[in-house]
C-alpha cells in the first residue's frame, strides 16, 4: 500500500508516525512544500524570547531522523493539484521546476492555514510581518534585536498577537494591540479575567486598543503607521495576527468545502473523494461542548485528527471522539487556561449558560506569601442539566493543569455536584482541603439552590 501525505506540521507529522506505527510494510512518501521539515509555529515565542537559541530546534522532526525510519521524504516540493478519481496528485519540485505525477492508494492531506492578510492600502508596504513558520522566525528575530524598530503595532490580541505584544515589549519596544473586539483574548477568557490580564499587560508597557478596525497601513516604502477609524497608531514595525484562512484553494472541485474554504471530511476523517483524508486546521471538529462542528485550530488536535486518520484508513471503525478547545498561554507575570464555552463563544453558539468565578489564594493562609498566589477560577454550566460546559483559570502560579480536569469533566458530562465533591487530595504545600475546582462547584450548587 502507499500511502501519501502532504504537510508536515503537527496533523501531517503525527499521520506519518501513525503509519509507521500501524503499517511498518506501507510505502510512505512525504511532501512539504518549504525547506523545513515540521516547524511548530506554537513555539515561535520561545525562540523570539531567547528561551530556545535557534529556530531549527524548534521542530518535531529531522529530515536525516525521518529518513532513516524508511519514509521517501520531499522538501521544496509543492503538491500543485488532485486528481481524486484517479487516485494522483501532482507534484512540483520547487528547486528545478520539474513537474511530475505520483499515483497513491490512501492520500492523507495536512494542508493547514495561512495568516489573514488585510486588504487595505499599504499592505505592499515594508516591515508588515507575520508570526507563522520558520522564515517568518527568523525574520521577526532580526527585529526583535534592531535598535532601530522602537514602536511597534501587533494587529490582533488572540494568542498570536498577545504573544507578539509580549516579545517585542520585553525586547523594549513600544507595543500597541488593536483589534475589531473590545477586550484582549475575548474568545477565551470572559471580561473578569482578561481585565486583569490587560493591567498587567498595560504595566509591561502594552497597550490595547479594542474596537479598532484597520483601514490603511501608512507610509512609503515602509509602513510608518496603522490607521484606523478611531485613530493613528505610528509603527516601525507591524505584526498582523488577524486570523488564518484554510490553504486549500488548489483542492476546489475536487474535494467538498464549505464557502470560505474549510474541507468537508467526516467522523473518520475521511473527505469527500475515496481514500482520501484531511487533517488538522483546513477542517471542522466536533466541539463537544457546543454540540456543533467548529474549526479549532490547535496543535492538540490535528495531531489526534492525524492518528484518526490513519486508524481509519482501511475501514472507518473509529470516529473522532471530538473536542472541547482546550488550551493555554503565559502572558507577563500570568498563566491561564480554559476549555469549553465561556460567555462570549456561547452567545455565537446560542448556549444558555449558567457560571460562578471563585476568587481566592490556592494555598493556606498560613504559607508564606511568596510561596502562594491569588487565582481566578470561573466555571460554566448548563442551567438545566448542571453539566459542566466550561472552565477559565487565572494566576501567577502555575495552575493551568486544573483545566485538563475540566477538559474531561465537559467530555464525561460530569455536572457541577461532581466537581464540588470530587475526590482530589489535599496537602498544604499544593492546596486547600477544598481547593479552586471543589470551590467552584460548591458555589455553583449555592447558586442554583437560591434560584
Amino acid at each position: 500500500m502507499k500511502v501519501i501525505v502532504v504537510g508536515s506540521s503537527h496533523g501531517g507529522y503525527e499521520a506519518v508516525e501513525g503509519l509507521l506505527k500501524d503499517y511498518p510494510d506501507a510505502e510512505i512518501q512525504w511532501y512539504e512544500q518549504g525547506d523545513f521539515l515540521s516547524f511548530l509555529s506554537c513555539g515561535m515565542q520561545l525562540f523570539l524570547k531567547g528561551k530556545v537559541d535557534s529556530a531549527d530546534k524548534v521542530r518535531y522532526m529531522t529530515p536525516e531522523a525521518i529518513r532513516k525510519r524508511g519514509v521517501t521524504l520531499f522538501e521544496q516540493t509543492q503538491v500543485t493539484s488532485l486528481h481524486s478519481l484517479a487516485h494522483e496528485i501532482e507534484v512540483k519540485d520547487l528547486k528545478t521546476g520539474k513537474i511530475r505525477t505520483e499515483h497513491y492508494d490512501k492520500l492523507i492531506l495536512s494542508p493547514g492555514a495561512v495568516p489573514m492578510q488585510l486588504d487595505v492600502p499599504g499592505k505592499e508596504l515594508k516591515n508588515i510581518y507575520y508570526m507563522r513558520g520558520h522564515d517568518w522566525a527568523l525574520k521577526l528575530k532580526e527585529k526583535v534585536l534592531d535598535d532601530s524598530v522602537k514602536k511597534v503595532v501587533v494587529i490582533g490580541s488572540g494568542y498570536i498577537g498577545i504573544e507578539a505584544a509580549e516579545v517585542f515589549a520585553r525586547a523594549g519596544k513600544k507595543v500597541s494591540v488593536l483589534d475589531l473586539l473590545s477586550r484582549p483574548l475575548a474568545t477565551y477568557l470572559d471580561k473578569e479575567l482578561t481585565d486583569v490580564i490587560t493591567d498587567d499587560l498595560d504595566k509591561h508597557g502594552v497597550q490595547v486598543y479594542g474596537g479598532q478596525q484597520v483601514k490603511e497601513y501608512v507610509g512609503k516604502e515602509k509602513v510608518s503607521a496603522v490607521k484606523t477609524a478611531q485613530g493613528e497608531y505610528a509603527a516601525d514595525l507591524v505584526v498582523v495576527a488577524a486570523g488564518i484562512k484554510p490553504n486549500t484553494s488548489w483542492l476546489k472541485g475536487e474535494l467538498a468545502m464549505y464557502p470560505n474554504g474549510i474541507i468537508k471530511t467526516d467522523d473518520f476523517m475521511r473527505s469527500s473523494a475515496d481514500d482520501v483524508f484531511v487533517v488538522g486546521d483546513a477542517t471542522l471538529l466536533k466541539y463537544n461542548p457546543g454540540q456543533t462542528m467548529l474549526n479549532v485550530a490547535l496543535a492538540t488536535n490535528a495531531r489526534k485528527q492525524g492518528r484518526f486518520a490513519v486508524k481509519n484508513l482501511v475501514a472507518p471503525l473509529h470516529p473522532f471522539p471530538g473536542v472541547q478547545g482546550t488550551s493555554a498561554l503565559p502572558v507577563f507575570d500570568y498563566k491561564f487556561a480554559s476549555s469549553g464555552l465561556n460567555e462570549t463563544n456561547a452567545a455565537k453558539l446560542g448556549k444558555k449558560i449558567h457560571s460562578v468565578l471563585v476568587e481566592d489564594d490556592f494555598r493556606m493562609d498560613f504559607v508564606p506569601e511568596k510561596e502562594n498566589a491569588h487565582v481566578w477560577f470561573k466555571l460554566t454550566y448548563d442551567p438545566k442539566t448542571k453539566v459542566i460546559l466550561g472552565g477559565q483559570i487565572l494566576s501567577k502560579h502555575d495552575l493551568t493543569p486544573y483545566i485538563n480536569v475540566i477538559s474531561l469533566a465537559i467530555k464525561t458530562k460530569q455536572t457541577i455536584y461532581d466537581l464540588a465533591y470530587g475526590d482530589f487530595f489535599f496537602q498544604p504545600e499544593f492546596d486547600k482541603p477544598w481547593n479552586i475546582l471543589n470551590l467552584a462547584g460548591l458555589m455553583a450548587e449555592q447558586k442554583e439552590a437560591e434560584n
